[in-house]
């Protein structure tokens, strides 16, 4: 799995230089996120990410879904976990929410190799 953040998408390679100009901005919401999220409280970070990545889902936010679902793979969060929530994002959004829920599932497996019959 590729882990800049420009692999999920080439705008994020400008994510710096926004921050200098941002007067703050990105460094408070990277600061609220690693409270919210990515730290454990009553609820795992694990799945605080996969919440997260459901709402990007929902917001059709591709880099958002590609990024929590890495961070949630990241945390410890299963494959059966993932399932689970993008089951969520499936039924309550219909043919639109399984499109998004497969582009997350994606995310997810970005950057790993695919089995083949014929690798060795």
């Amino acid at each position: 799995m590729s882990d800049t953040l420009e692999s999920i998408d080439p705008a994020l390679a400008q994510l710096q230089a926004y921050a200098k100009i941002s007067r703050g901005t990105s460094a408070a919401i990277h600061k609220m996120r690693q409270q919210a999220i990515f730290s454990d409280g009553a609820v795992p970070a694990r799945l605080k990410a996969l919440a997260a990545m459901l709402w990007a889902v929902s917001a059709r936010c591709e880099p958002c879904l590609k990024y929590y679902a890495r961070e949630a793979k990241r945390l410890g969060a299963t494959e059966q976990e993932l399932g689970d929530f993008l089951a969520v994002a499936a039924t309550m959004g219909g043919c639109v929410g399984e499109m998004w829920a497969v582009k997350a599932y994606a995310g997810w497996h970005d950057g790993e190799e695919a089995a083949s019959c014929c690798s060795t």
